[in-house]
């Protein structure tokens, strides 16, 4: 077993090649390693089987469900390395040109940021999405996963830089630490002068941990306390559709609903038809955690009183808190207090509330009338994520390729001084 140094040594020293790689050898790359993992699903099914195995009583069930691979979502992991190769290369696209009136030419280019550091929890997913966003926009990438998937990302790292090899290619261009020990993580943080970015991708512990600890400069990807606001002025069918989807098509996602804020003059009429849309004859009934004014119009239906906590929680489970509020201000003002500024939503046909909404709320995504689960790099045409920024420096929302640039400025020029 390779340690974590020796690791980020080789991945420092692999990273000029990549940075000048050109685009159709990515590309084909990219391919290959598609289509590779579909030749090798058994392997890595097999690889998943154990670590859902090692899962079972330690993991909650939505969360099991995060870690579990099948045949259809390894294709659609493959399909979205396919989505990446499609997609134009952002490495020396030229951002702005100006000749100077000395006459210096100045050209602003994208570049890659070097080498990038990933720590994330259980999802093997992130392991090929990782590793084909960073490849294609000449980065090469040192992945940390956590021990709950260790089993299934280790064959996906395989695969990836097996293909890599095939084609010729340096394998050290994607890279995965196989210590899933604090002290990797740790190593990881403190890393000056090997790695040029961390991401941290996983919960609020995880998040925190890396924002406080880290000494190499580190991009905030937010746990998703995610709101849907029900306007007086909401059309309930579509609100109620929406916030279904929102909160349980994948309830272990980051943007998944966890809040619903209601407008006090449809409270009434509206929560008893979201207890029946959420709560009655489904497979995983959804627990309602109710503030005053809305546990006293449930009282009849089988929901429990909310702690001031609950609105501060990524439940990343089929829990959801629900306040009932004055007006639109108030939704504002309760988002700006407890949202982690990832994806918040307004259901209305009123325009003025929706415009209002859009420019107060501070978020990296904010909905008019549409589902939070889109907040998704795939979904925003980005062929997959690395991660959704909820920071405001360099980069915001679901990060592709273009995200895991930075630039340079190229200056031409003739003998001139200053």
């Amino acid at each position: 077993m390779k340690s974590t140094q020796e690791i980020l040594q080789a991945a420092k020293g692999a990273a000029t090649a990549l940075s000048v790689l050109d685009k159709n050898t990515k590309n084909k790359a990219l391919l290959r390693i598609a289509d590779a993992l579909e030749e090798n699903m058994d392997k890595i099914l097999q690889a998943n089987a154990t670590d859902v195995e090692n899962a079972k009583g330690v993991l909650s069930d939505v969360m099991i469900d995060r870690l579990r691979l099948n045949e259809k979502r390894i294709q659609g992991m493959a399909e979205g390395i396919r989505k990446v190769a499609a997609l134009p290369d952002p490495i020396g696209t030229v951002l702005e040109t100006n000749v100077l009136p000395n006459g210096l030419s100045v050209t602003k280019k994208r570049v890659p940021l070097g080498v990038i550091g990933i720590i994330y929890e259980s999802r093997p997913n992130v392991t090929s999405d990782a590793g084909a966003l960073c490849f294609k926009s000449g980065n090469v990438c040192v992945l940390r996963g956590g021990k709950d998937a260790f089993h299934s990302s280790f064959a996906l790292i395989e695969i990836m830089r097996n293909a890599l090899a095939e084609m010729g290619l340096n394998p050290d261009f994607i890279n995965m630490v196989e210590d899933t020990s604090r002290q990797s993580a740790t190593e990881l943080m403190t890393a000056v002068g090997l790695v040029d970015a961390l991401i941290p991708r996983g919960g609020a512990g995880l998040i925190k941990a890396c924002v406080e600890n880290a000494k190499v400069p580190c991009i905030q990807t937010g746990t998703g306390i995610c709101h849907v606001y029900v306007d007086k002025k909401a059309d309930f069918t579509k609100a109620l559709h929406i916030i279904d989807n929102a909160k349980t098509s994948r309830p272990s996602v980051c943007n998944a609903e966890e809040v619903c804020l209601v407008q006090k003059d449809v409270a009434k009429d509206f929560l008893p038809l979201l207890y029946e849309r959420l709560c009655v004859n489904r497979e995983n009934p959804v627990e309602l955690r109710c503030d005053e004014k809305a546990f006293e119009i449930l009282r009849a239906f089988d929901v429990k009183r909310a702690s001031e906590r609950d609105f501060d929680t990524e439940f990343l489970d089929y829990i959801l808190a629900v306040k009932v509020v004055s007006d639109v201000d108030e939704a504002i003002s309760h988002i700006a207090k407890h949202s982690t500024k990832h994806s918040d939503c307004i259901v209305s046909e009123d325009e003025t509330a929706c415009d209002k909404f859009a420019l107060c709320v501070d978020s990296a995504a904010v909905y008019i009338n549409a589902s939070t689960r889109f907040t998704d790099g795939g979904e925003f045409g980005k062929g997959c994520e690395i991660g959704i920024s909820t920071q405001k420096l360099h980069a915001r929302g679901p990060m592709g390729l273009e995200e895991l640039c930075s630039y340079k400025y190229v200056v031409k020029g003739n003998g001139q001084v200053r």
